[in-house]
């Protein structure tokens, strides 16, 4: 997808592509170098690497930045749902390809909504890899607080019309995502990889894959991830969290604080679910800081 100018100014990058088993190609982005691991950056639904793009901005100069886009979102491919599963075991194995083709093996990481259980759920079995961890409205446990509006874009039949057909989740996410109102080409940005039904295939199919149901296929893996997240224990890390957020409110903040007594926390009264678009100027130069160790 070839981006409008007016994109391309606020997220001036080459990206790349991996290409991965079945022909489908992951884009990425890979900037700056640095002699530490790398910065990985995992975007959540219905959001890309664009949501990172200010903080690979403020860092690329003296660190390298990963941040993938899932396959299904942002410029990577979007397969047809019978082609790729859409699960959280499937972009999992997707991150670890990538990661083992560029040869990474430690990161310091920063994780958003689905990029929580993504990154977390990737590393749970070898948790030394993950030098810093940066949390910023997410989470990687199961809890069964999910927004009545999300439960009926779960729906089978009217979900999918209102996701895929009306836009109705990223369109709407555009707007309530944040508490100030995002600039014609951030809105425009955020919403460009996702124009019609077959390019809104992951956000709908990440929604449906909310282990919200006793018996979803999904709970066992979030469960484990949750019962293995006390081995991020010795993990330096740091939350950043917008407290106007509609769907990860201070509850799950709170849940955070509970697993982990030394979690450095900045909350940010005035920002919604996209904080780094509400509260970039707050805290951009903490978590820079924060990565860094200064």
């Amino acid at each position: 997808m070839n981006l409008p100018d007016d994109i391309k100014a606020e997220y001036p990058f080459e990206g790349k592509f991996l290409e991965l088993e079945g022909g489908w190609r992951l884009h990425y982005l890979d900037e700056g170098e640095g002699a530490r691991p790398p910065i990985l950056m995992l975007h959540g639904n219905p959001t890309w690497s664009f949501f990172y793009r200010k903080l690979v901005l403020a860092l690329r100069e003296k660190d390298r930045c990963i941040a993938p886009d899932h396959l299904g979102c942002g410029l990577s491919d979007k397969p047809p749902h019978r082609s790729f599963p859409y699960d959280l075991s499937a972009h999992m194995g997707n991150l670890r390809t990538l990661l083992d083709r560029l040869g990474i093996d430690k990161v310091r990481l920063v994780v958003h909504d689905w990029g929580g259980a993504i990154g977390l759920g990737a590393f749970r079995d070898v948790p030394e890899h993950v030098e810093r961890l940066v949390i910023l409205n997410t989470a990687a446990f199961l809890s069964p607080r999910v927004p009545k509006r999300i439960l009926l874009c779960r729906l089978p039949v009217v979900g999918a019309f209102l996701v895929r057909g009306l836009n109705a989740f990223a369109g709407l996410a555009a707007r309530m995502a944040t508490v100030k109102a995002l600039p014609k080409a951030v809105r425009k940005g955020f919403l460009f990889p996702y124009d019609s039904w077959a390019n809104r295939v992951a956000v709908w199919r990440f929604v449906r894959d909310i282990p919200h149901e006793e018996n979803h296929p999904t709970r066992p893996l979030v469960a484990d991830i949750e019962d293995k997240l006390s081995r991020f224990a010795d993990t330096p890390k740091l939350a950043c969290w917008g407290l106007r957020d509609f769907c990860f409110s201070e509850h799950f903040l709170d849940q955070w604080r509970g697993r982990f007594s030394d979690l450095s926390v900045q909350t940010l009264p005035n920002a919604g679910h996209y904080l780094l678009e509400d509260a970039s100027d707050e805290c951009i130069p903490r978590i820079v800081a924060f990565l860094r160790d200064e």
